[in-house]
């Protein structure tokens, strides 16, 4: 397998938070090359907007980057053989599922999804606040309480992982809303940059992934659950695990910036592994369907 030759690795944490503005995302860069020099936080004039984020990867990112998302970037369809199983307009694939969100969801501002989870058909599918959750939320005959999951999930918790159901829009660690938001902006990228796996890895240029960055922290040395790092020190010992160099700062730093500090010197450390551009349950239709987060064996 050819993998292209990135010059940087841009890692993205990402919010499906409501509002205009979301303090919960945040945009790290390493840069490639020799020196594994330390990954840097790229700052905006306040906190980061959804579709300042789509602008940001779709003009300013500089060429042959690997970015990658902390979201899914698809919904379980393999379980059931569809998203939405027993719904006549359910989508073929990754892309449609992006188009039908994004047209659900037209009128919800700042890439929100509200309208989506709320349609009287697709929210039978989702565990919503309130005590809410659709009556097909979990994969028929199925006994796992937490939902529906795709396959690259399952590969997570083969590494220790702790994934959750993208159809679970509740609790602090659900990634429902994240996902959601993330395909309306994948969308309405409009094809600029291709998107693995559900596109074809390019030879060169610049790519999207799915990441997770819990996978990225236990790679670089934190136990499973205790991935998030809250001061400089652990990030540098972290850092170090990855053969990058330390951030020259000390003191507390929010998890969101250590996630995407973290992660994007941990892309620029496997991006040159081929198992991971080949995972081996990853067949042509889930990844046409479900995708897959990069990383996962």
């Amino acid at each position: 397998m050819s993998i292209p030759v990135f010059d940087h690795f841009c890692a993205i944490d990402w919010s499906g938070a409501a509002g205009p503005r979301q303090k919960g995302i945040a945009i790290a860069i390493a840069a490639g090359g020799a020196g594994n020099t330390a990954p840097v936080l790229v700052k905006s004039d306040a906190a980061w907007s959804r579709t300042q984020v789509l602008a940001f990867i779709r003009d300013t990112l500089p060429a042959n980057t690997l970015i990658g998302l902390d979201l899914g970037i698809a919904l379980p369809f393999a379980d059931c053989g569809a998203y939405f199983p027993g719904w006549a307009e359910t989508p073929a694939n990754a892309r449609a599922l992006w188009a039908l969100i994004d047209q659900i969801c037209t009128n919800d501002p700042n890439l929100e999804a509200g309208s989506f989870v709320d349609h009287p058909d697709l929210s039978r599918y989702f565990r919503r606040h309130g005590g809410r959750e659709g009556d097909l939320f979990h994969t028929p005959g199925a006994n796992d309480k937490r939902g529906r999951f795709r396959l690259t999930e399952l590969a997570q918790q083969q590494q220790q992982c702790k994934p959750y159901s993208n159809f679970n829009l509740v609790g602090a660690a659900q990634v429902g809303k994240s996902s959601l938001t993330g395909m309306r902006m994948l969308h309405q990228l409009n094809d600029a940059i291709p998107v693995w796996p559900i596109d074809p890895l390019p030879e060169s240029g610049s790519v999207i992934t799915e990441i997770y960055t819990g996978l990225a922290a236990i790679e670089a040395g934190r136990p499973p659950g205790r991935t998030k790092v809250r001061d400089y020190a652990q990030l540098n010992e972290a850092l170090t695990q990855l053969d990058s160099q330390p951030v020259k700062h000390t003191g507390a730093i929010d998890d969101h910036s250590s996630d995407a500090l973290l992660t994007a010197a941990w892309l620029r450390k496997v991006a040159v592994e081929p198992p991971r551009w080949a995972p081996k349950h990853m067949s042509l239709q889930i990844a046409a369907t479900e995708g897959w987060t990069f990383g996962a064996f």
